[in-house]
């Protein structure tokens, strides 16, 4: 039978882990930034002297809220890009199908990305008393669609980056990072979180599975999971595991499903939290 301690205090804090990772997101942020800052402007000008050699006189602020309007409905679309780039992906679906899937979505997001997009310029000039004119629709989403599905390729190919990026396990600052300290009692446990399987919340405490054994720590799982890194996963609104830890998983018709992990214990998963 496993051992039942009732931790009374928080445990060691390492906030190493966590730092690294606002490190990468902020410059993911900036890398981001500046590479739109760059192509929007040489969008503009490029747009400004093509317009110019075919006689076509525009003013540079129609120019910039075409390409600014344009950069707002992608900024807008980046969290559903995300989410296709995270399902739509090996070993989930073979890369054939998941190269097929990503070319047929290109389609109702080019879609939307023009609909959004008119709707803005609308209001812009509207703003300022003037009229859009998209001209033929027909000739205008296939030259947008061209566009957009090399601008789709770039966003999944940046956004499959960050996801990759970010999913790396953070360095630890030392050897006392890999290890949890949960007091019981007058006994300290020093918890190697490689060998911690799961933990569940209960209460004002998490139950930590480890080694066959079972301790209260108190803490909240948020913050354990936080602490613990992207090696864990929630499986559960209450419930994590370490994803190293996980053998098999079966799903339901529900679409919930059900973690075996190395020790052969079975824990319940739902699939709202389906991250394995």
């Amino acid at each position: 039978m496993g051992e039942i301690g009732a931790g009374t205090n928080g445990g060691e804090v390492v906030t190493s882990g966590e730092t690294l990772r606002r490190r990468r997101l902020l410059w993911l942020a900036l890398g981001l930034a500046g590479f739109l800052t760059v192509q929007s402007i040489a969008n503009v000008e490029s747009t400004l002297e093509d317009m110019a050699k075919l006689g076509v006189i525009e003013s540079r602020a129609h120019v910039w809220t075409w390409q600014l309007t344009s950069l707002v409905v992608w900024l807008a679309l980046m969290p559903v890009l995300g989410w296709l780039v995270a399902r739509l992906r090996p070993p989930r679906f073979s890369l054939p199908v998941a190269v097929l899937l990503h070319a047929l979505a290109t389609v109702p997001v080019s879609l939307v990305h023009v609909l959004a997009m008119v709707v803005l310029r609308m209001v812009v000039y509207a703003a300022g008393g003037e009229r859009y004119d998209l001209g033929s629709w027909p000739m205008t989403l296939l030259y947008e669609y061209r566009k957009d599905a090399a601008t789709y390729l770039l966003a999944a190919l940046f956004l499959a980056y960050a996801q990759w990026l970010l999913a790396r396990p953070t360095p630890t600052a030392s050897a006392e990072s890999d290890v949890l300290l949960v007091a019981d009692g007058s006994v300290t446990h020093r918890v190697p979180v490689a060998a911690i399987e799961s933990a569940s919340a209960a209460g004002n405490y998490v139950e930590i599975v480890w080694s066959g054994r079972t301790l209260l720590h108190r803490s909240t799982l948020a913050a354990l999971a936080e602490r613990l890194g992207p090696g864990f996963v929630r499986i559960h609104r209450g419930r994590i595991v370490r994803r190293a830890a996980v053998r098999s998983v079966e799903t339901d018709k529900s679409g919930d499903f059900t973690v075996t992990l190395e020790s052969g214990a079975t824990l319940r998963g739902s699939r709202r939290y389906r991250g394995l």
